[in-house]
């Protein structure tokens, strides 16, 4: 946040009795902020994500209700320096898969899908625009949540990627449908299928990521981004609302491949949780020691 106050942009806070959730509202420039701190790991954590649909659901009220200034752009950030978001609550997966929990472990998914969902159909609402800012690591679902924004900005240095492959099992919640529609389909299976963590530089060349920043500019290339857009807003606008008639994102689709996933989590062997275990474990010991999750979080 300081990097914002630094520009001199003035931020109004909302929700309070969030607790893994910040949220900003600049009212000048319409723009509202969200950076995510879950806990113990910086990941989607239940509360996380009820409190992300509840964001959701404050700012399609600003548009509803006289005297509130409406919401024209809304970016998902991090806390958590040098993360993003590590994706999924493994921790939970375990657990929902260790007592053959099925509804449990689909309920969680379909909470991911219903967020990202919101974030791609900007709030179902035509005047708004949502962009992710990855600062950091971006990791399975913290990367397909990152796709899903209709603006992806990256700090250089920036490593997102999709490594449930290395586990056994897939990115279920949008990362076939999102990517898809980014890349082609053929390039995104290749993607999910290494495993491996792209720099921001690779994957802006491949079309992944729309505004590449600098290093610890990454809140000055959104408000950049926003100026630029705001002087050909309305062709921009009508042209993204012609891109989601000719590639519609359905949420069906998003729930259907979701059940996939839930399945698949369902069929894995003691050896894919043991690895799913370790990694848990790394991330917490070292978010524990140093408040943060650096590269070498994912590890081999």
């Amino acid at each position: 946040m300081a990097h914002l106050q630094a520009v001199g942009t003035s931020l109004q806070p909302q929700h309070p009795a969030y607790t893994q959730l910040d949220t900003h509202f600049d009212p000048q420039q319409q723009v509202a902020w969200g950076y995510m701190h879950a806990a113990p790991r910086p990941c989607f954590t239940p509360t996380l994500l009820d409190e992300l649909l509840a964001w959701g659901r404050d700012m399609r009220g600003s548009h509803e209700v006289n005297g509130r200034t409406p919401v024209k752009y809304f970016v998902l950030a991090s806390g958590v320096p040098d993360t993003f978001s590590l994706g999924g609550d493994l921790d939970l997966f375990m657990h929902h898969i260790a007592a053959r929990d099925r509804d449990g472990l689909y309920r969680y998914a379909m909470a991911c899908v219903d967020c990202s969902y919101a974030v791609h159909t900007h709030l179902g609402l035509a005047g708004v625009t949502s962009i992710a800012l990855v600062q950091g690591q971006a990791l399975g679902g913290g990367f397909e949540s990152a796709l899903a924004a209709n603006v992806l900005v990256a700090e250089r240095g920036s490593k997102m990627g999709l490594p449930e492959i290395l586990f056994n099992l897939f990115p279920g919640m949008g990362a076939m449908t999102f990517l898809g529609r980014r890349v082609g389909h053929h390039l995104a299976e290749r993607i999910i299928r290494s495993g491996k963590l792209y720099l921001a530089e690779e994957l802006h060349e491949m079309g992944v990521v729309d505004v590449l920043a600098e290093a610890g500019e990454g809140e000055a290339a959104v408000l950049d981004h926003i100026r630029r857009e705001e002087k050909s807003r309305n062709g921009i606008l009508a042209l993204r609302a012609a891109r989601e008639v000719s590639q519609p994102v359905s949420y069906a689709e998003l729930a259907r491949i979701t059940e996939i996933w839930v399945d698949a989590a369902l069929r894995l062997e003691a050896k894919d949780l043991r690895m799913m275990e370790r990694l848990v474990s790394r991330q917490t010991a070292r978010a524990e020691a140093v408040g943060r999750v650096p590269s070498e979080a994912l590890g081999a």
